[in-house]
């Protein structure tokens, strides 16, 4: 029997039935299946937590940070008018925290759709600030206002956005979303002159976006505007020491109220079944009015920067397969970020300062093309090779801090090879290279026309040739077993200048697998690696002159090099179980750890020039995850969850750092070196 899918007055539950009386037993899960489809199910779930004490670091975006019980609840409701297609969505998460989501959603299918959604984002310092100072989330802060005691610092964001979606007819359809967010808190800050300061936060933002869209048989082509504006209700903090004098640098400035505007049109073309081609043109703008200056500046005829930045993004690519086993594809991509922002003199620098006091527009220019092609070998192989160039122009300035360049271009090339092993095992190398080099480097000068040091090359800016090279093997042996396994390989070599970035390395390697014990449990797990370390050489005093290469070292050249290396080693691992000790009982496990430990290898060629030893900064976090679901009957049941965390800090950067405050006890801000969480939840699920 031939059925017509769009066939009137043929419900899906009639459907379902139909099957199901029709074909027996063997068919009556999909007849159950399609039964869900067109009544799905909805879940509520009510129930209570608690957390045995107050931490800093495991509730951090979840609210889950004070001692004390806490509500679980969760909304999941779905309802569908099976005459009109009309769907209902309301759906709830983390309801009784800090961290709740809400969003509902209404639709008909193949016609419109919109929806509402709220959620709240809290995000809660990791250290703890011991100080004096009063007027914190104020404009006004002082210090020695009030006696020391712990603060902690955070913040809060709450969105709601709106948005739909209306399909027009004849290939046409149209689509509009808000966003609309408030950010309200403190975080830390500081003055330039070493002091401690708080910033107030209360920031509004809103996100408009739009576009309309078109669809043929070949074409298809969206025209779009996205549009964003931010403001902040606060302009400056003034900082006051114990006697309520102003000190350091001060009123400090805060983040200027500013705007983005975008219009984008995007496509493509089908030329053929096996040819396509896309494109994008975007045209933007983003200025910053917003009044700053409090004392008129003789050199500045604003009070405001006048900041102006439009943007130009062009971009286009083809993709084919002109043989069965050949398929190519090319991008072209350009970027022009042209910053208008009117240059006048703000400070008035020394004539031996390498800035003449001017603040310095950026702007950049990217050209980027690439073009890959693969190939399908005898024996189940797969070659892809590519290569790909990029160039990118700045602006510069004669006064700069360190020498420079205004155009840098990097060539690669990528070859990737792939094999299915057996029909158990798949395989793939991938190698790639690639080389930055540029334009005659800038020297620096001072202001008064001097050379300043000319001996760095900054990092983004350097010569560098790069290798990468990464393994993947999949491994099914049979249906219950799934093993993963990538090695990567990437090393940085900087040539040019003798001081500056040397070299960089960096490892990864990871298994991930899973093991189906029998059709009720499955046990899974991971472990990983990864090593990263960097290496530059410098001196402790660099000479003026372009044509000197050594250090100056009390007055002798070529004396105090030392190396400053680091390196940054991740490890983690895993274990999971889950499975049904009943057909009611369903169980799980999880036991995780990770490490993370920055390495300070600092060496002198000169001994005696680096004396301290920097101690190895640590982090480690292990979580034990316990949960069960006991189905009481086909409609309700009870969830349990425990949780174990604990965080682990030996850094000594945060080991009471002082404050510069004077007259009054300085501000110190430390960690909890050892953090033990244990959480506990127990909730009521029904489901109709």
């Amino acid at each position: 029997m031939k059925m017509n899918a769009n066939m009137p007055g043929l419900p899906l539950c009639a459907l379902a039935g139909a099957l199901a009386t029709a074909f027996g037993p063997a068919y009556a899960q999909d007849a159950e299946v399609l039964e869900q489809l067109s009544k799905p199910q909805s879940t509520i779930e009510l129930g209570a937590g608690a957390l045995n004490t107050n931490n800093t670091r495991f509730g951090r975006y979840s609210g889950l940070s004070e001692e004390g019980a806490y509500g679980l609840i969760g909304i999941d409701i779905n309802r569908r008018d099976e005459a009109s297609g009309t769907w209902v969505r309301l759906r709830g998460r983390d309801l009784g925290l800090d961290s709740r989501e809400l969003r509902f959603e209404h639709e008909r299918q193949g016609n419109w759709r919109y929806f509402i959604d709220f959620s709240q984002t809290p995000s809660q310092s990791p250290y703890i600030v011991n100080t004096t100072l009063s007027g914190i989330g104020g404009t006004v802060q002082r210090e020695g206002g009030v006696a020391a005691r712990d603060v902690r610092l955070e913040t809060r964001r709450d969105a709601l956005s709106l948005g739909f979606r209306k399909l027009l007819g004849g290939g046409y359809d149209t689509t509009a979303s808000m966003r609309y967010e408030e950010k309200k808190g403190t975080r830390l800050y500081g003055q330039a002159s070493g002091r401690f300061l708080v910033d107030p936060i209360d920031y509004k933002t809103q996100q408009v976006e739009g576009s309309v869209g078109y669809t043929s048989g070949k074409f298809q082509a969206t025209l779009g505007y996205y549009g964003s504006t931010f403001s902040n209700s606060l302009s400056s903090v003034t900082k006051l020491n114990n006697v309520g004098a102003a000190v350091g640098t001060t009123p400090v400035g805060l983040p200027p109220d500013n705007q983005s505007h975008q219009v984008s049109f995007t496509g493509g073309y089908s030329f053929t079944p096996t040819t396509r081609a896309m494109f994008k043109l975007a045209l933007g703008r983003i200025t910053q009015d917003d009044n700053f200056f409090t004392t008129p500046i003789a050199s500045v005829p604003r009070t405001d920067l006048g900041g102006q930045i439009n943007t130009t993004l062009l971009q286009a690519g083809i993709s084919s397969r002109p043989l069965p086993k050949l398929s190519v594809r090319a991008d072209l991509r350009y970027e022009d970020r042209d910053d208008k922002t009117p240059v006048y003199v703000y400070t008035t620098p020394g004539a031996t300062t390498t800035h003449n006091g001017e603040n310095e527009p950026r702007s950049l220019k990217v050209l980027n093309g690439k073009a890959e092609a693969s190939y399908a070998l005898p024996m189940d192989f797969r070659l892809t090779g590519g290569v790909e160039h990029e160039q990118r122009d700045r602006n510069t300035s004669v006064v700069r801090s360190v020498s420079f360049r205004d155009t840098t271009e990097e060539n690669s090339l990528k070859l990737d090879l792939r094999r299915s092993l057996s029909e158990s095992m798949n395989g793939s190398v991938a190698l790639v290279h690639s080389e930055r080099t540029g334009s005659d480097w800038l020297f620096n000068l001072r202001v008064d026309g001097s050379n300043g040091s000319n001996l760095i090359h900054p990092l983004h800016l350097a010569d560098r040739d790069r290798d990468k090279i990464r393994l993947v093997l999949d491994w099914t042996p049979a249906p219950p077993v799934s093993v993963n396994f990538v090695a990567e390989h990437a090393q940085d070599d900087y040539s040019g200048r003798l001081l500056g970035p040397r070299e960089g390395r960096a490892q990864l390697y990871s298994v991930d697998g899973t093991y189906a014990l029998s059709e009720r449990w499955q046990v899974l797990g991971w472990v990983s690696r990864a090593d990263t370390i960097a290496e530059q050489s410098t001196c402790l005093a660099a000479p003026a002159s372009p044509a000197t290469i050594g250090c100056i070292v009390a007055g002798a050249p070529n004396n105090g090099f030392w190396d400053a290396r680091l390196r940054n080693v991740s490890e983690a691992f895993g274990l999971g179980l889950k499975g049904k000790l009943s057909g009611a009982l369903e169980v799980g496990a999880e036991l995780s750890h990770a490490m993370d430990r920055g390495e300070f290898l600092q060496t002198a060629v000169t001994p005696g020039i680096i004396t301290p030893v920097i101690p190895d900064a640590k982090y480690s976090t292990t979580t034990l995850k316990l949960n069960a679901k006991y189905a009481m009957t086909k409609k309700t049941g009870v969830r349990l969850q425990y949780v174990y965390d604990r965080f682990k800090a030996d850094d000594w950067y945060w080991t009471d750092w002082v404050y510069a405050d004077t007259g009054v006890p300085a501000t110190t801000v430390r960690q909890e070196p050892v953090q033990r969480v244990y959480f506990i939840g127990a909730s009521y699920y029904f489901q109709f």
